[in-house]
């Protein structure tokens, strides 16, 4: 999944329906570890997509998802 990496190119997208789905950053409170994914509306499920270690990664995730304004969740 994380090719491009390697390549150089340009991340891919992830497909996602915003009405099931929404992209979010879960924080932890103790660690400030940061893992990017998406989180389902109905019953609050959280999907891991990636680990975000710094601004890169962040905006390399927020590429991924095709908006720049991720909420954060503790």
């Amino acid at each position: 999944m994380f090719n491009w990496i390697k390549k150089n190119k340009k991340p891919e997208k992830i497909p996602y329906d915003p009405a099931e789905k929404y992209p979010v950053i879960r924080c932890s409170i103790c660690t400030g570890e940061q893992v990017g994914g998406l989180r389902k509306r109905g019953n609050g499920a959280f999907e891991e997509l990636m680990l975000i270690r710094d601004d890169r990664d962040l905006e390399i995730f927020c590429a991924m998802m095709g908006t720049e304004d991720i909420p954060k969740e503790f």
